[in-house]
């Protein structure tokens, strides 16, 4: 990887684009510390202090995405969630609307228009999610995080806080785009991995601090953490290069007096083929109970005068806490199906076996037709499994290990690992293809 970037810095158009993107991630960190006028950022970060922080629930989630952005009340809160929300409701719309799927065989145009479908989604989602957190931060327990909340100074107030999100979530998008133009790897991708790295440096002072003072209780802990996190940047990076080969034998076939085909080839199938997609997908249905007691609160204790309805939302809320064991448990087995769900409509094993037998080809002892579909599918869900079981792994740990530890290390969990190493290892790729063109001979050369 080091060796990657060398030569891409020795190269001047690939430096330009290394460092406009560099640029993109600068203005992005400048625009998280830029604080949305009527908000008391006390009153914010105490009441996330309290809601969000070491807790793994959505907002925690939100926060680690948009940088720590979300706890500051910044311009850029609602960083790139909006979009990626977006494109994962169009993903799936794709697969069960006619008119979508029609958009994404049409080739660059129709993926022009799917993108543009996509970024009036984020739109509106953008402004469900500003007013959204408007009103949460009006009405928080305690705290009173909106300084304007009354008259004509409370609307305008409103007006601006709201204004302020949408605009600051638009320009997030649009410098994400930026860099896919003009700089390195993939723009929203790059933006989410500015936002967690830049929350590393904290945790790991966290971790120092924690030692310092008190070194008879956490030193062991931290080491074996530091540890345990080598090891899973490892196994990420591990998982993210196996692959299952199928092999592949195509027909010989003679024109004339030329014989084309005869070769041998192989499917490629990545294990962890939907990437974090079930862990967000998976956070989001385990999230609702926690969001609905942001509006509704449970009662703190059952006594002999709590009602039928209000015990059943206690111990309702209380399974849902994250850093119960039971929470786990059903968060693994939603990750494990949501990854089905999502290798399901990635792959079509019918079509597959549809074009290796228009193609001439096959694959060694399997019939063509149903057979080979039938084995696709077996290789698939086998496939599947091992990639969901490592994803719940992965995402369960920092549940675990924080009822163990007790320690507050949210952005070097699982899931923030994952989308860090993925971020790196596909930017990698992108700036060694880049080398690989530019090294590339022509029809002249």
């Amino acid at each position: 990887m080091f060796k990657t970037l060398r030569t891409a810095w020795g190269i001047p158009e690939i430096r330009k684009k290394i460092l406009f993107t560099l640029f993109i991630i600068v203005i992005f960190r400048l625009g998280s510390v830029i604080v949305v006028p009527f908000l008391d950022t006390n009153a914010v970060t105490q009441w996330m202090d309290a809601n969000a922080k070491n807790t793994g629930n959505f907002l925690e989630y939100l926060n680690i995405l948009s940088g720590g952005a979300l706890a500051k009340a910044s311009m850029f809160s609602l960083g790139v969630t909006p979009y990626i929300n977006a494109s994962i409701i169009i993903q799936l719309l794709t697969y069960a609307l006619p008119p979508l799927e029609r958009l994404q065989q049409e080739g660059e145009d129709g993926r022009k228009k799917l993108n543009t479908i996509t970024s009036f989604v984020a739109l509106g989602l953008s402004i469900f999610m500003s007013v959204a957190y408007y009103l949460t931060l009006k009405n928080m327990d305690g705290v009173n995080a909106v300084k304007y909340t009354e008259g004509g100074q409370g609307w305008f107030a409103m007006f601006v806080i709201i204004g302020s999100f949408m605009a600051g979530s638009s320009l997030v998008i649009w410098l994400g785009n930026r860099i896919s133009e003009k700089g390195i790897g993939n723009g929203v991708s790059i933006i989410l991995f500015a936002g967690i790295v830049a929350r590393i440096p904290l945790d790991i002072g966290t971790l120092f601090g924690l030692v310092k003072d008190n070194p008879n209780e956490y030193f062991l802990k931290v080491v074996i953490y530091l540890l345990i996190f080598i090891a899973m940047v490892v196994g990420i990076v591990f998982m993210n290069e196996a692959e299952r080969r199928i092999p592949v034998q195509y027909a010989k076939r003679v024109v004339g007096r030329k014989q084309y085909g005869g070769q041998s080839t192989h499917i490629p199938i990545k294990v962890c083929m939907s990437g974090v997609m079930p862990i967000i997908f998976a956070m989001s249905f385990m999230s609702l109970p926690s969001m609905l007691t942001m509006f509704w609160k449970p009662v703190q204790t059952i006594t002999e005068d709590t009602t039928g309805w209000q015990k059943f939302y206690f111990y309702f809320t209380n399974f849902f806490k994250t850093r119960s064991y039971g929470y786990a448990v059903l968060y693994f087995i939603l990750i494990i199906l949501f990854n089905y769900f999502y290798v399901a409509i990635q792959y079509n094993p019918v079509e597959m076996a549809n074009n290796l037998r228009q193609s001439n080809g096959g694959i060694p002892g399997i019939r063509p037709g149903k057979p080979t579909s039938d084995y696709i599918q077996r290789v698939l869900s086998k496939i599947g499994l091992v990639g969901a079981v490592f994803l719940g792994i992965v995402a369960v740990f920092p549940i675990i290990f924080l009822n163990l530890t007790k320690l507050d290390v949210s952005s070097m969990g699982g899931t923030s690992i994952l989308i860090v190493v993925s971020v790196a290892i596909e930017t990698v790729r992108t700036l060694e293809s880049q080398l690989m063109m530019r090294h590339h001979k022509g029809f002249l050369g």
